[in-house]
C-alpha cells in the first residue's frame, strides 16, 4: 500500500508531468498584458510557491487589482485542470508554482521556501522541498 504523502508526491509528480506538456494558459494570458509586464520587470509582483502571483512590499491599489485578477483566472485554470489530473486544487497550484518560479527569468521575483521574496539572478532559484 502507498501512504498518504507516497500518493501526494505521485500527484504531484503527475501535475508537473502535465503542466510541462501541456502549459497553462493564465499566465500566458497575463503576460500578454502590458501591466502585468510592467509590474513583472519592475520587480511589484512575483510568483509564490503556492501557485499564485503575489504583490512584493506595498502596492497600488491599480497593482493589487492585477494581482488579484490574474489570480481568479490561475484559480480557475488550476480548477479545471485539477479536476482532469484527479487531484487537489491545492495540490495543481503548488506544482504549478514550483514550475512557476523555475521559469522566473534574471530580475524577476519569487517566493523562497521561508516565504521571503528573492531576486532570481543567473543560478537557478531556491527550491521548496515540496517541489517535484
Amino acid at each position: 500500500m502507498f501512504d498518504s504523502r507516497t500518493l501526494r508526491r505521485t500527484a504531484l509528480g503527475a501535475a508537473a508531468m502535465a503542466l510541462a506538456l501541456g502549459g497553462i494558459a493564465a499566465p500566458v494570458q497575463a503576460q500578454r498584458d502590458p501591466a502585468y509586464q510592467t509590474a513583472r520587470s519592475a520587480g511589484q509582483v512575483g510568483e509564490k510557491i503556492d501557485g499564485y502571483l503575489g504583490t512584493v512590499g506595498n502596492q497600488s491599489s491599480a497593482i493589487q487589482r492585477l494581482v488579484s485578477d490574474i489570480n481568479i483566472k490561475r484559480k480557475a485554470n488550476y480548477t479545471e485542470r485539477a479536476q482532469a489530473q484527479n487531484v487537489t486544487v491545492e495540490e495543481y497550484a503548488r506544482a504549478q508554482g514550483c514550475s512557476l518560479i523555475l521559469r522566473t527569468e534574471t530580475g524577476e521575483k519569487y517566493q523562497a521556501p521561508d516565504g521571503s521574496w528573492k531576486t532570481r539572478t543567473s543560478a537557478p532559484p531556491e527550491r521548496h522541498p515540496s517541489c517535484p
